[in-house]
């Protein structure tokens, strides 16, 4: 991810499949990091996990989250105060971040288990060619046409399901400062606006485009990206997404580009927020595995100004940024960082 980025929550190459959604007889993908329950014997009972109020936060918690894994673990461990550290993070409704394998099994398993739940899916998009310029999170699909191939396969899976989709993050950051060689650009701002077109026509689905963070740069540098991209026929952009800017920050941003892209609605990343950005050490990595954060506000669609639709955990707390200050992979379940922002003091 861009410098300050590190949304990195794709599956490590190899990861196994696990069907894992209230029952259903799907398949969905899932990566097992260490201390998530696993799947092997002597599994604890699966800790019980709701629904947060309609009305205030209509997103899908995931029952058999790895934060719900963890906490399943401490319970049957006696370690109660630690359990109940990691339910701050289990109870609330994450990001979906859908792997390449089986992409319209995944999203028919999600949207499936929240409709049943009464509550929209969140789906994290993250499968963009030349993906993260090769850093902690690269990889994404091999060419376009496997990409179209994956957005339709989702398009299938999702089908009239109440869905959130945020799409692809830093996919046109990285076109704007320089990180994605030029050879590559016109073809990404063809394949976003194939999955804004592709996901958008389905009756009861949200897109938003991803549009960076407070801290990067100045709205004048992204709009006409983001109208090249389609954000014209979106629902909204996204910002903040696996970043630590304060709510506040985040807002300020949103609103000054919204202003320049006709007055789009936005979602704010909020999971990881709560202390604000990290200040110390290397700036270029920042924004991975920073000590001293917190969670931020619990996702909820009561923002305090029109313009914000949602706050959302788009990154799933808990989950390692990348191998940096002691982490895991990217995307791998990380339970001393999740304890540590569960128990962060929030500014707020």
């Amino acid at each position: 991810m861009y410098g300050k980025r590190g949304a990195g929550l794709r599956c490590a190459p190899g990861a196994r499949a696990s069907a894992a959604v209230l029952g259903a007889a799907l398949l969905i993908a899932g990566c097992s990091g260490d201390g998530d329950g696993g799947d092997t014997e002597g599994k604890p009972a699966a800790a019980k996990i709701g629904q947060q109020p309609k009305a205030t936060d209509p997103f899908w918690v995931n029952p058999d989250s790895k934060a719900a894994g963890q906490v399943a673990s401490y319970e049957k461990d006696g370690k109660k105060a630690q359990a109940r550290q990691i339910r701050r993070i289990a109870e609330q409704p994450t990001g979906e971040w859908i792997s390449p394998e089986n992409p319209e099994e995944q999203a028919r398993g999600f949207t499936e288990a929240a409709a049943k739940a009464d509550r929209t899916a969140l789906l994290v998009l993250y499968n963009i060619p030349h993906r993260d310029c090769g850093q902690y999170s690269g990889g994404g699909a091999a060419d376009g046409d496997t990409y179209r191939a994956w957005i339709d396969g989702i398009a299938k899976g999702v089908e009239d399901r109440d869905t959130t989709v945020v799409l692809e993050p830093d996919a046109v950051l990285h076109l704007v400062d320089g990180c994605t060689p030029d050879e590559f650009h016109e073809e990404r701002y063809d394949l976003l606006e194939y999955a804004i077109g592709k996901l958008g026509s389905l009756p009861r689905t949200k897109v938003y485009l991803d549009a960076g963070n407070a801290g990067w740069g100045h709205p004048d540098q992204i709009h006409e990206p983001l109208k090249w991209a389609g954000i014209d026929k979106a629902d909204g952009f996204a910002v903040n997404v696996s970043n630590f800017y304060t709510t506040e920050n985040s807002l300020a941003y949103g609103k000054q580009l919204s202003a320049k892209v006709g007055n789009k609605p936005f979602v704010i990343d909020t999971s990881r927020n709560g202390n604000g950005p990290y200040t110390e050490g290397e700036e270029a990595e920042r924004w991975c595995n920073p000590p001293g954060r917190a969670l931020g506000e619990t996702p909820t669609t009561k923002t305090v100004d029109p313009l914000v639709d949602a706050y959302l955990w788009v990154k799933r707390p808990g989950e390692s940024d990348g191998e940096c200050k002691g982490g895991p992979k990217a995307g791998e379940w990380w339970p001393d960082y999740a304890m540590k922002l569960a128990a962060g003091k929030s500014a707020s």
